[in-house]
């Protein structure tokens, strides 16, 4: 049995001594389909490492006969620091990494068979949304009616299941050409041809820019290895032992990858003389997951593939890893419980030698608010009575828009945290920027980054010389960049407009040549190119702090182009992009040895994989989570029932529940029921600080008739929480009442004298409206706060000095009446002349 002399021969004690039995079997399986049912915390990677350096010693592999897939790059990166751990520096000759990561390696080396070069453009979501707005233009359809977003999500639906754009074609628009000029979309109406009619041109505008977008990664290679049976039977020589971490995430494309990668359908029979793989026949899968943390079925992801694992793969073993080493036994119980709701799944019940440990701690607040001052108290004394480190605690959420409230609980309290999902480095604009230079250096063809640059900073070159140059390019059959090179021949263009383009394309060519002098050398490159640019000088120059700011960032891609040059021996510009385009939300956390010194806001379908000893899980509501969409499809809600399985896992230690009875929704009040989950977890595994809300519990009286239970200034007394006075303002309303009679603080919540507690107080005021005074025009007012427009992007966090904490989600330059549009919550959605605003950003 030969084996590569550079691995570390670890005997086999070494290597499984310290595992339990499962584990054991698991990493010493010998037959060529495994799937490791890992439940939470039940140490797969760990398992995963260990079979590939079982492979290495036991069966003769060598690291180059190897591919390890798994779904983040942070996660690829802990799985390579494990194995050099394992089994030496050979580990780096591995191909360890993110499915997209290795489609990207294959298509690079061999895309040109399908028509990619090499210099390809991965386009991000901005990017893409961009494009589908130009598609738009031409083509001349509603984007409100028919938004970028949600085209984008049905084109990324067709690509997870391999409809091609000829399919769809062929059934809903036969007459489209791609490319093809002056078409009409929806003529009778029917969106499925809209759809298919802007998928073929999409995909037919990313082949003349060289471009993919993030779903194409995977899509081209299957394209590739099913067109190309010389590069498939490469592949199939190559690797020999394919290992996938996470597999219920996947889609069908990537299902179909690895069936590709494998051989799987090639026909060949296996070395039944060979100690393992062998040269010839399939490789060996290895696939770990978990079919009860399935919840990315609105990524594509298709629970099937590991349900049917056994039916899919011949020969195929199942070993269940139940035994956890992350959680106490409570934590478990209750996940089990909730869990076993769900019908159809393998029967699994995890368990831990940990012990009992504390019991969760619930809590049911009046309003979203008061949830999240109760959060923020608690963690306040975690903090400093129980000496919990910050970075030790985690937040989690079903949506995005219930962090709004818990930011503001954690700002009033003084309490450190970081959202993540929040404006990722690589989306703010002047990095964005910067990138859109070094893309369109790489593949002039990529029209978007080329245009996105053409007047950043400004040049005297807008709309008007933009358009010009557009409708050269297709009259000559060319790129943007080839009509920008060619703007001499654009009949009618001034010089006031050429000159600038010309010095462009100049400046353009001049970045190109140099970035192929220096192309082992991204940041030489990223600080010449901010240097010619003007993106650094103009920020420089700038008086605003903010611009200050930006330049830091600016700093920062310069040494994260230096930390890529060290950590990478064959370093170039394109493989630069490469890292900046591939980075998951995920990727943005510290690493769990760090100390933040903050606590972590998230979503729980960013949670997934990660682990904290507390965790409040919040928003336990109907309709809110398990989400509104789920109470009426059984599938969605058993899938709904998957993610809190994933959020009451994440917890080590203290796991925390939290729900409130009054909750805002499209800017009115609802009331919200107990969550179904909160049902199916055993009464005895909770410990209710606060069971009713204050309304739910005086209609429990009402109902009784029980006033005894009332106090004494008709209010409800409850010494759990007092929420401090700082709570109270034009915000929140009167709060630094909370439970004193009639400033009780429902009312306005409520909307509504009959459903608050005011309807019971006995007493009715009436006020005398003051005489209004006629309104002056926004414009005439001389106030100025010295805010510019151009600081303001969609995303940005403000705080407003009635409306509290909001979120922009539009700007619109006017020059002195420039006004933007924020999104305060429960306070509604409100359009803000900036100049008078009383705002702060954040």
């Amino acid at each position: 049995m030969q084996q590569d002399p550079d691995v570390i021969a670890r005997p086999p004690e070494a290597l499984i001594g310290d595992l339990n039995p499962q584990q054991a079997e698991a990493v010493q399986y010998r037959g060529p389909a495994l799937l490791i049912g890992a439940g939470a915390g039940s140490g797969k990677t760990r398992v995963l490492t260990r079979r590939i350096a079982w492979i290495l010693t036991q069966f003769g592999a060598w690291p180059s006969q190897v591919l390890a897939i798994t779904f983040t790059n942070k996660a690829a990166a802990e799985m390579r620091e494990r194995l050099e751990s394992l089994i030496g520096p050979v580990a780096s000759r591995m191909w360890v990494s993110t499915f997209h990561s290795a489609c990207v390696r294959i298509l690079r080396r061999d895309g040109e068979r399908i028509g990619l070069k090499s210099g390809f453009t991965i386009y991000d979501t901005a990017d893409c949304e961009r494009l589908i707005k130009l598609i738009a233009n031409d083509f001349n359809f509603d984007v409100k009616r028919y938004t970028p977003r949600s085209i984008l999500a049905r084109i990324s639906d067709y690509k997870n299941n391999l409809t091609s754009a000829r399919e769809m074609l062929a059934q809903y628009a036969p007459d489209f050409k791609p490319g093809q000029r002056g078409y009409r979309v929806g003529r009778i109406g029917n969106p499925e041809e809209l759809y298919a009619v802007v998928y073929a041109e999409y995909q037919h505008r990313l082949a003349a820019a060289n471009a993919v977008d993030f779903d194409d990664l995977i899509v081209r290679t299957v394209e590739l290895l099913r067109a190309c049976p010389d590069v498939a039977e490469y592949y199939h020589r190559k690797f020999r032992y394919i290992l996938v971490d996470e597999y219920q995430d996947t889609n069908h494309a990537q299902y179909v990858l690895i069936r590709e990668l494998a051989g799987v359908d090639a026909g060949e029979h296996a070395d039944m003389g060979a100690v393992g793989a062998g040269r010839v026949g399939p490789a060996w899968i290895t696939v770990v997951g978990d079919s009860d943390q399935s919840i990315y079925a609105f990524r594509g992801a298709d629970i099937r593939n590991i349900q049917d694992f056994e039916q899919d793969f011949p020969n195929a073993k199942t070993i269940m890893l139940e035994q956890n080493y992350r959680s106490t036994q409570t934590i478990l119980d209750a996940a089990n419980a909730v869990i076993a709701h769900n019908e159809g799944r393998k029967p699994k019940r995890l368990w831990t030698a940990a012990g009992a440990g504390e019991q969760i701690t619930a809590y049911a607040a009046d309003t979203a608010q008061l949830e999240a001052h109760w959060i923020a108290a608690q963690i306040k004394r975690l903090h400093t009575d129980d000496g919990v480190r910050y970075s030790d605690i985690a937040v989690m959420y079903r949506a995005n828009a219930q962090s709004r409230s818990l930011e503001e609980g954690l700002i009033q309290a003084r309490v450190p945290y970081q959202l993540i999902g929040g404006t990722k480095f690589y989306e703010r604009r002047e990095v964005k920027d910067a990138l859109a230079y070094l893309q369109a250096i790489v593949n002039p063809a990529d029209d978007i980054n080329m245009r996105r640059i053409l007047n950043v900073p400004k040049r005297g070159l807008g709309a008007r010389a933009e358009s010009q140059v557009t409708l050269h390019a297709q009259q000559i059959g060319g790129t943007f960049w080839d009509g920008v090179a060619h703007a001499d021949q654009i009949e009618g263009m001034t010089a006031r407009t050429l000159n600038p383009l010309m010095r462009f394309a100049q400046m353009m060519q001049e970045l190109r040549e140099f970035a192929q002098e220096h192309d082992a050398k991204p940041s030489q490159i990223v600080a010449e190119v901010l240097e010619r640019s003007g993106l650094l000088e103009e920020l420089k120059k700038s008086q605003d702090p903010q611009d200050q700011s930006r330049v830091e960032n600016l700093s920062q891609l310069q040494s994260v182009a230096a930390e890529y040059e060290q950590n990478t021996p064959d370093a170039t510009l394109a493989g630069f992009l490469e890292t900046t385009a591939l980075v998951a939300d995920s990727d943005q956390l510290p690493d769990e040895s760090q100390d933040s010194g903050k606590v972590t806001l998230m979503t729980l379908h960013t949670a997934k994989g990660l682990e904290y000893p507390i965790v409040f899980l919040t928003g336990m509501e109907q309709g809110t989570f398990p989400h509104a969409r789920a109470m009426e499809d059984t599938s969605e809600l058993s899938e709904e029932r998957r993610l809190a399985y994933v959020g009451i896992t994440r917890a080590k230690r203290h796991l925390f529940v939290t729900r409130a009875a009054v909750r805002a929704q499209w800017g009115r009040s609802a009331e919200m029921m107990p969550s179904q989950f909160l049902d199916e977890i055993p009464a005895d595994l909770i410990d209710w600080k606060r069971k009713e809300a204050g309304m739910e519990r005086m209609r429990s009286g009402w109902r009784a008739n029980t006033s005894h239970d009332f106090g004494a200034h008709g209010g409800w007394n409850d010494d759990e929480f007092d929420a401090p006075s700082s709570f109270g303002g034009s915000s929140y309303g009167s709060r630094s009442s909370y439970g004193s009679g009639s400033s009780y603080g429902l009312r306005s919540t409520y909307g509504s004298g009959v459903r608050g507690s005011a309807a019971h107080a006995g007493k009715v005021t009436t006020r005398r409206a003051p005489v209004r005074q006629p309104a002056q025009p926004a414009s005439s007012l001389k106030t100025d706060n010295h805010l510019r427009i151009e600081d303001f992007a969609v995303g940005d966090k403000v705080t407003h000095d009635k409306f509290g904490l909001g979120t922009v989600v539009d700007a619109q330059d006017k020059g002195r009446n420039s006004v933007i549009t924020v999104d305060f919550g429960s306070s509604g959605v409100k359009r803000l002349m900036l100049r008078v605003a009383p705002i702060e950003k954040l």
